[in-house]
């Protein structure tokens, strides 16, 4: 999966500390050896503003947590699934043979 160098961009800056300001994002992908697009740089600088960073990066590890329970639990589903598919199958049949004797 690749993500991409603009946002990597960001969590920097922000780990660091730094303002995030179109120019500091070129700065830091010109570091990196990225081209920097300056009109991709301001709007990413702006849609950031006011951005808590703390929570979106709590949120976002957030779901990793839950799924590995949910990962666990769903083959013991299934197996009580095919149980009750096996059950339906079996009334099912009881029910014809009754019907015919």
């Amino acid at each position: 999966m690749k993500v991409d160098p603009y946002l990597h961009a960001v969590l920097v800056l922000h780990g660091a500390g730094k303002e995030i300001t179109k120019e500091s994002l070129t700065s830091v992908l010109k570091a990196a050896g990225v081209e920097a697009d300056d009109a991709k740089a301001k709007v990413l600088a702006e849609a950031v503003k006011g951005a808590n960073f703390e929570e979106l990066l709590k949120n976002a590890t957030a779901p990793v947590a839950v799924a590995a329970p949910a990962a666990a639990a769903a083959p013991a589903a299934k197996k009580e699934e095919k149980k009750d598919e096996a059950k339906s199958e079996a009334a099912a049949s009881e029910g014809l043979a009754s019907l015919f004797g």
